[in-house]
């Protein structure tokens, strides 16, 4: 029986990204069927939605997403696609990993790091927004719950686990953020005392930043709240080549959706020039997530030694390439 997975191509360069992941999706034989939805500015010019409700329908029917960079229009009124999504089906492990490539251009070598970021509370939560009459002062409050912290690390020391890793680094603000960020820490410590056979550090974010730059290798499993998590996984993202090289996944008890982490590059739209390998490495990591672990480590492999091969690879990663090109010697190699 075949797996129905939402497909939303995206704005700009999604479409043609998109295209790029499913063909390598096929032509590893994994008998899916897409149901094709619509979100962000495409929908919005179709049905006056950001995000329409067949489109709601369709994931929560399905369960499983494969989607996009989206565009939300900036201006009062347009929250983001993302965080919206993010809450209507609790997808509260955003899972980020990064993998050294040779042949891209990186600072870096043999980077293999892993960030778990709380998806669904703190900072972007934004509980309470609001901004004085006089225009002079704006606030709002970061909230956070036990069972949300508890939830987000018990993943990232289960992931760990799973997929033979040694260490996992708790990211914090307790110093300071006494109240919030001590509740992630206290319970981070709670969870990690039912894994004796994970090591658990703690780091303060600014530490983590600062060490990250100066040696990555240290790191192997990350796990954060939604702000430092979110800063966290770019500056990853930096270390091997940037984040046409990083996908996502988002991760709930009932759902999950897998998305390249980059814009829409609006500018490139339609050169046909754009990177696929972060939603195809979003694809990847979704084989992974429904236990098709072979199908998954040989995508990664093929375009590994596409990008090696370096010659119909995509302008930023210094080739002469196209997306199809790229996309082809993928399927050549698999």
């Amino acid at each position: 029986m075949s797996t129905k997975i939402t497909v939303i191509p995206g704005d700009g360069i999604g479409p043609e990204i998109m295209t790029a992941t499913l063909r390598c999706l096929d032509s590893l034989g994994c008998d899916f069927e897409y149901e094709f939805k619509q979100a962000g500015l495409v929908a919005l010019d179709e049905c006056s939605e950001l995000i329409p409700r067949d489109t709601l329908e369709s994931i929560r029917k399905n369960r499983l997403v494969l989607k996009g960079p989206l565009t939300t229009p900036v201006g009062e009124g347009f929250s983001s696609i993302n965080v919206s999504l993010r809450k209507e089906f609790d997808l509260y492990a955003n899972v980020r990993p990064v993998i050294s490539m040779p042949g891209t251009r990186s600072r870096y070598e043999d980077i293999n790091i892993i960030t778990v970021r709380e998806n669904t509370q703190g900072a972007y939560l934004a509980a309470d927004s609001k901004i004085s009459d006089d225009g002079e002062t704006a606030e709002s409050k970061m909230v956070v719950t036990r069972a949300g912290c508890a939830r987000v690390v018990h993943y990232a020391f289960q992931m760990a686990r799973l997929a033979g890793r040694k260490k996992v680094t708790i990211v914090h603000k307790a110093n300071i953020l006494k109240t919030v960020s001590g509740m992630f820490l206290d319970i981070g410590r709670e969870v990690a005392a039912g894994y004796p056979d994970i090591e658990t550090e703690e780091m303060i974010v600014d530490a983590t930043c600062m060490k990250l730059v100066m040696n990555p290798w240290q790191f192997d499993v990350i796990v954060t709240t939604n702000l430092f998590g979110d800063i966290i996984s770019d500056l990853c993202a930096g270390l091997v080549g940037g984040l046409g090289l990083a996908p996502g996944a988002n991760i709930g008890d009932g759902a999950a959706m897998f998305e390249a982490v980059h814009g829409s590059a609006p500018d490139i739209a339609g050169l046909h020039i754009a990177n696929p390998c972060a939603l195809i490495l979003s694809g990847a990591q979704m084989l992974t997530h429904l236990g098709m672990d072979e199908r998954a480590n040989k995508l990664r492999m093929a375009i590994r030694a596409t990008i090696v091969a370096g010659d119909r690879v995509t302008p930023d990663l210094g080739g002469h390439g196209d997306t199809m090109s790229f996309t082809d010697a993928i399927i050549d190699h698999l």
